[in-house]
């Protein structure tokens, strides 16, 4: 749902990411998760082929820097949806990058969520809530913050700021080289 709210916008596009879990029921290859095995994903990281990548809850998880690029070069914005790790991996390859940490409005809601999902063991989900808030202290690492409170206020924030990063000087000046140059020079 919320992919759909921001494909809507124009020229942005959700990368979506390449994993050695097992896919969900409800799971679609090539639409949530490119699911791979994990020699490939081994060969993937050997040739290169991750923007980013990183081991989540003993799960390889990877951005294709082809994907991103290709993007990129169409002039579209890309959104990714990856953990702490991944996003300073990004953050110190291309210093442009705008980034957004989406927290829950408290460990209760999120143990909530983490079992309405279902598919996980207890286990599982006792260990995410274990590893969650080593992982949410990165919070400050990232430019933006949004509490996932209420989805369609969390989901409207979203888009907010990803239309108001377009604004941003140098994306402007980037996309009116010659209207700014024809105002300065008078």
């Amino acid at each position: 749902m919320v992919r759909a709210a921001i494909e809507a916008i124009d020229k942005l596009s959700v990368s979506v990411s390449h994993t050695t879990r097992e896919r969900r029921r409800e799971e679609r290859d090539g639409v949530d998760y490119y699911f791979v095995d994990e020699a490939g994903f081994q060969r993937m990281i050997a040739d290169g082929a991750f923007l980013e990548h990183a081991t989540v809850f003993d799960h390889h998880y990877g951005t294709s820097r082809r994907g991103v690029t290709e993007d990129l070069e169409r002039g579209y914005d890309v959104v990714l949806d990856i953990d702490w790790q991944g996003a300073r991996m990004v953050r110190d390859a291309a210093a442009d990058t705008l980034s957004v940490f989406i927290l829950p409005p408290s460990i209760e809601e999120l143990g909530r969520r983490l079992k309405k999902r279902g598919g996980d063991t207890a286990e599982v989900i006792e260990r995410r809530m274990r590893d969650a808030v080593m992982e949410m202290s990165h919070f400050d690492e990232y430019d933006y913050l949004v509490i996932n409170d209420d989805f369609d206020q969390a989901t409207g924030a979203l888009i907010n700021i990803i239309k108001s990063a377009r604004f941003r000087r140098p994306v402007q000046q980037a996309r009116y080289t010659e209207i700014l140059s024809q105002l300065i020079a008078g």
